[in-house]
């Protein structure tokens, strides 16, 4: 097994061992520390995912940047060509379960924004590095976009999803910020 399948594999049991309080805790003292972040608060479209436990609760800060008036545009992924795209939704109605439980946009009920057009990227993944690396699910789904993005970008990641390393490959785009339920840690 790789040494990625192996950091992996380890992030999942250890995630999958966080009880539900912490979860709640942690998911929350991340997401208030969020709403003081400078990139937060300048951001008008945030691109974010729609979180499936034990992954940060994202469905907090979507409300959240709704309350604020922010746009909020979330992934759709195209298995084919292993892309994603990014659509508009305005309530959680217009999401629907598709491969995995995932939740992603309904096609008919949202409009495609395009990556220029978003101010903070949410990036999902299972571990980190303090270097702003991440070690994703293992689709390439967002290596991939974010070869075409320039925006800012942000990780959410419980304390111990931030570990002192992995194998980093030449394609591996490290994120600006890390936010854990302990410290903002400020890459480049």
């Amino acid at each position: 097994m790789s040494e990625k399948k192996i950091i992996r594999k380890e992030m999942q049991e250890s995630l999958a061992q966080l009880t539900k309080p912490y979860y709640e805790h942690y998911s929350t003292k991340i997401a208030t520390t969020l709403y003081m972040d400078e990139d937060w608060l300048n951001a008008k479209v945030i691109g974010i995912t729609i979180s499936k436990e034990p992954e940060v609760d994202t469905y907090q800060i979507i409300r959240k940047a709704w309350e604020v008036g922010k746009e909020v545009v979330v992934p759709k992924c195209n298995p084919k060509d292993k892309t994603l795209t990014f659509r508009k939704i305005t309530e959680f109605s217009q999401l629907e379960s598709v491969f995995y439980g995932l939740l992603e946009p309904i096609i008919e009920q949202t409009m495609e924004v395009y990556p220029e057009d978003i101010d903070l990227l949410f990036v999902p993944g299972l571990a980190y590095t303090s270097e702003g690396y991440r070690l994703g699910f293992g689709g390439g789904y967002y290596d991939r976009y974010l070869t075409s993005y320039y925006g800012k970008t942000l990780s959410l990641a419980f304390h111990f999803q931030v570990i002192p390393q992995f194998p980093i490959e030449k394609h591996d785009i490290p994120v600006s910020k890390i936010i854990t339920n302990d410290e903002v840690i400020k890459i480049k």
